[in-house]
């Protein structure tokens, strides 16, 4: 919604918006734009009387304990017979139309990927338009219009809003979509795995035939959805016999098409998960005209995504630095390879002291909580804040013994961080929330210790 409002703001509208505690970094790049934030749902903002409000999937009917209504101001829209919009269908309608759309779904990596795809085409002079679920640091700005012909967009599987129930990818209508990786997830809205397949061959069912679907060749769940029926081209990447695959290591590798090496990627950027990502990125720029070694030469100059592994700040201690990070993981699955990225960008000699928050409404649901030991057994020492959950995370992490402690407070988890840490650690710090400013807080105690 962030980025959907930046995207408003260029095109020449008056943006104002409401949201309970928005945080860094959309609130600051939201300022920056000039578009006031006002905190809350108050019905007082109908005098604002704009032309339409766009509505977003976090806005329900739903009412408090007293009887009132959480949204107060979705109420009164309602009453007044106000124009009202889901945010997929007014990017839908006043942004994408007409142009090339690259989507970019997936349980996994699509704000990365979306990043990556848009800052090759940037890159090689196709001033592509986007809209990323995060800050690329190639850029410093979620959205923008863009002057091309393309858009990229990070294309979502959770529902549009309280009025449509279809997930948002499903407005989009790419000509180039990406199916990056698909696991369980989201559920608090899909009972299982195979209602999230159904909602993907949605997606499916909407690329052209003269379009294309670039598929991860190492997920059956993704094999089931085009079983389901596909219309458009297709290529792979991923698999040892796809399209497109890597030989190396994830931070220096040869990218092979059919076989034979197209190109070679050298950067920064650890993780399997990275280097899948790429593959993806090469792949969907080569439907617009960018051959994969342009691709591969833009992205030696991808900084990636805030809050994707950022290293934070670092405290200089005799015997060495501790570092603090700073990363968006909170499935199991990328929790897990954040921190496999991580030991190999530091080495088996290093400490990863892994500090997460399950935020997400399906890890406060406790669906994946048996997964949280294997998720984490990379790390050395692993830190949960457990308060607010609906489930006991000192029993769901009693299997890792000593190498897992719990808090219910941020502080009581900054204070268990302190007691543990020692020259030369990696502190890793995992949600999809602003998880309290810990990063901050961590870094400060450190300094004064």
């Amino acid at each position: 919604m962030g980025g959907l409002a930046a995207l408003a703001r260029e095109a020449g509208h008056k943006v104002t918006g409401c949201d309970a505690a928005v945080y860094p970094p959309m609130s600051e790049q939201l300022r920056s734009l000039g578009i006031e934030l006002i905190e809350g749902f108050g019905v007082d903002q109908l005098a604002l009387n704009p032309d339409i409000f766009v509505v977003g999937n976090v806005v329900s009917r739903a009412h408090l304990a007293d009887g009132s209504a959480k949204f107060p101001l979705m109420e009164a829209i309602l009453d007044a017979g106000l124009p009202y919009t889901s945010g997929p269908q007014w990017l839908a309608e006043q942004v994408l139309q007409g142009r090339h759309v690259i989507a970019v779904a997936g349980t996994h990596g699509k704000t990365t990927t979306t990043a990556m795809i848009a800052w090759i085409l940037e890159y090689t002079g196709l001033q592509p338009g986007f809209l990323v679920g995060g800050v690329p640091l190639n850029f410093g700005v979620s959205a923008r219009l863009g002057s091309g012909a393309t858009f990229v967009i990070e294309a979502d599987e959770y529902d549009t809003a309280f009025f449509d129930k279809r997930s948002k990818f499903v407005h989009y209508r790419p000509r180039t979509a990406v199916l990056n990786n698909l696991e369980f997830d989201h559920a608090d809205i899909f009972d299982n795995l195979g209602a999230i397949e159904r909602q993907f061959h949605h997606l499916v069912r909407t690329v052209p035939p003269s379009g294309r679907i670039l598929v991860n060749g190492l997920e059956e769940s993704l094999a089931r959805v085009l079983h389901m029926g596909c219309w458009s081209e297709v290529r792979s990447f991923g698999a040892a016999i796809s399209d497109f695959s890597a030989a190396g290591e994830p931070d220096a590798f040869d990218v092979l098409y059919q076989g034979r090496t197209v190109a070679k990627v050298k950067w920064a950027l650890t993780g399997v998960h990275n280097q899948l990502n790429a593959l993806a990125a090469i792949a969907a720029a080569g439907h617009v005209g960018v051959s994969p070694a342009e691709a591969a030469k833009a992205l030696q100059s991808f900084e990636n995504v805030k809050r994707r592994m950022e290293l934070r700040g670092t405290v200089a201690l005799q015997g060495g630095s501790i570092a603090v990070y700073d990363d968006f993981a909170h499935h199991p699955t990328a929790i897990r390879t954040t921190i496999d990225g991580l030991r190999r960008k530091v080495g088996p000699g290093s400490r990863i002291l892994a500090v997460f928050e399950p935020r997400s409404n399906t890890m406060k649901l406790g669906t994946m909580k048996a997964q949280l030991p294997w998720c984490l057994e990379g790390a050395d020492l692993a830190f949960c804040h457990g308060g607010a959950l609906g489930w006991d995370a000192h029993e769901a992490l009693a299997g890792m013994g000593a190498k897992a402690q719990v808090a219910d407070s941020i502080d009581a988890l900054v204070g268990q961080v302190i007691a543990q840490a020692r020259a030369a650690d990696h502190i890793l710090c995992m949600s999809n929330g602003g998880f309290g400013d810990i990063h901050r807080k961590l870094l400060k105690a450190l300094e004064q210790a």
